[in-house]
């Protein structure tokens, strides 16, 4: 390469940079900046909202640095990079591809019996429900809230457990293609679909895996490979590769902070009505309401999207140190799944490896009138289904209800919110809910403990 070309191209590189580094000081800058809708300040908040920043920077470096080509699942949500109100149950992995071509995922899963309606075998066995979702776009990446208008992104497939067709020895391959063979009948997704006149180009293929049982659900071995990379091997990279590798790093990283930013404040209006914005819903409650939840609502704009097989339930808790949220659910159909968490302001779940901030269906206990009671509050008031805010005053609450199959709107859960008293809370329980000991609270921690280094190993 001539001298004159490689220090030109060497100018470019910089340049990209420094781009990248100017998107990530204006990715910090939504931590504090009253225009980027910004948490309400506080110590805590503040250190939160950078760790909040860095977690997108890690995310965005191992999005961008992937091929679709090439891919390879990774995970997309960690301890590291919690957001978007994740779930606190499940493992949320993604890799990007380019629905154009197809690929195949091959995996295998431990005893899946109950996923067939069977009850399992005593030991190791499968998460409790996992689903493949192919997206033809990211939420986020965009930066701004237009890209929530109905057809900005669809998914182009989903495939769940109880679909999924699996061997004997828990294997399975699902082929991912344009078109589905003619007399194929293996499991299968579609990743280019035509929706209301418009293409649609799969590009983010997601599998969630959601655990009940800590101590005994693990996760699946997956792979995924484009038909054909065996005889292509992969290209060096090259300057514009690692140009374009850098800008989309920083755009990653400011893009989806400011997208999410804007979504709490003004599409769920979390911290209240913002003046000169109107409401997404009439009324004059904010969207997410305080120190109780929402209707029940199917997967959409009032939920941020999700996933598909979901229905949800959100709000807001703002306690004192003296006060306690008591919720009732009551379940018409009992799903594959059920869980509720907290998350702090910034949409992460709070530190559940280390707290009891999520409990699940298994991990639940309903009262003998089969209704599932759990108290939210800052100090362990001695029941079964206790919730901990980890201390923090402030934040989210949210239940997921997954059926495969809908059932009929009428026989969709039922909540009851109330605030009381930290000193009523025991008055809100039927008699006999029993005691639960300090000894029996940290034994359920260390299986805490566990389940996360199971869950998040990286070897």
């Amino acid at each position: 390469m001539p001298e004159d070309n490689f220090d030109a191209m060497k100018t470019e590189l910089r340049g990209a940079f420094d781009r990248m580094i100017e998107n990530i000081y204006a990715a910090r800058d939504a931590i504090d900046n009253p225009e980027l809708f910004p948490v309400p300040a506080s110590e805590r908040n503040l250190a939160e909202g950078y760790r909040y920043v860095l977690g997108f920077l890690l995310a965005a470096i191992e999005r961008s640095l992937a091929d679709p080509l090439y891919p390879r699942f990774r995970r997309a949500i960690q301890p590291m990079n919690r957001s978007t109100i994740d779930n606190s149950d499940a493992v949320y992995l993604a890799t990007e591809i380019d629905g154009n071509h197809s690929y195949v995922v091959r995996g295998k899963a431990l005893d899946s019996r109950h996923w067939r309606g069977q009850p399992p075998l005593d030991g190791p066995r499968a998460p409790q429900y996992v689903i493949f979702e192919l997206a033809s776009g990211y939420a986020g990446d965009s930066g701004s809230l237009q890209e929530m208008r109905p057809g900005s992104r669809i998914n182009t497939s989903t495939l769940d457990c109880h679909e999924l067709q699996v061997e004997e020895d828990g294997s399975f391959e699902i082929l991912i293609a344009p078109e589905k063979p003619r007399g194929h009948t293996g499991n299968f997704m579609l990743s280019r679909r035509e929706s209301k006149g418009q293409e649609y180009v799969g590009r983010h293929l997601t599998c969630r895996e959601l655990f009940h049982d800590w101590a005994n659900q693990d996760l699946l071995e997956l792979e995924i490979l484009r038909v054909g990379c065996e005889w292509e091997p992969r290209p060096p990279i090259d300057a514009a590769g690692a140009i374009e590798m850098m800008d989309k790093i920083g755009e990653r990283t400011k893009n989806p902070v400011h997208f999410w930013n804007a979504f709490y404040a003004i599409t769920l209006e979390t911290y209240g009505k913002i003046p000169g914005i109107p409401s997404i819903h009439a009324g004059d409650e904010p969207f997410m309401p305080l120190n109780d939840m929402n209707p029940p609502n199917a997967m959409g704009l009032a939920t941020g999207g999700g996933q598909s097989t979901n229905i949800y339930s959100g709000g807001v808790y703002k306690l004192a140190a003296d006060e306690a949220l008591v919720l009732e659910c009551r379940l018409q159909e009992t799903p594959s799944f059920m869980g509720f968490h907290l998350s702090n302001l910034w949409g992460e779940s709070l530190d559940f490896e280390s707290y009891q901030s999520n409990l699940n269906q298994h991990q639940m206990e309903p009262d003998d009138d089969g209704v599932y009671r759990w108290v939210v509050c800052h100090r362990d008031p001695g029941v079964p289904n206790w919730v901990d805010t980890t201390g923090l005053d402030h934040g989210y609450l949210t239940i997921r209800w997954t059926y495969p199959t809908p059932p009929p709107k009428e026989n969709w859960p039922t909540l009851d919110v109330r605030k009381v008293a930290l000193d009523e809370v025991r008055q809100c329980f039927p008699a006999q809910t029993r005691q639960v000991s300090v000894e029996e609270r940290a034994a359920g921690i260390l299986v805490r403990h566990r389940h996360v280094q199971r869950r998040y190993r990286q070897y």
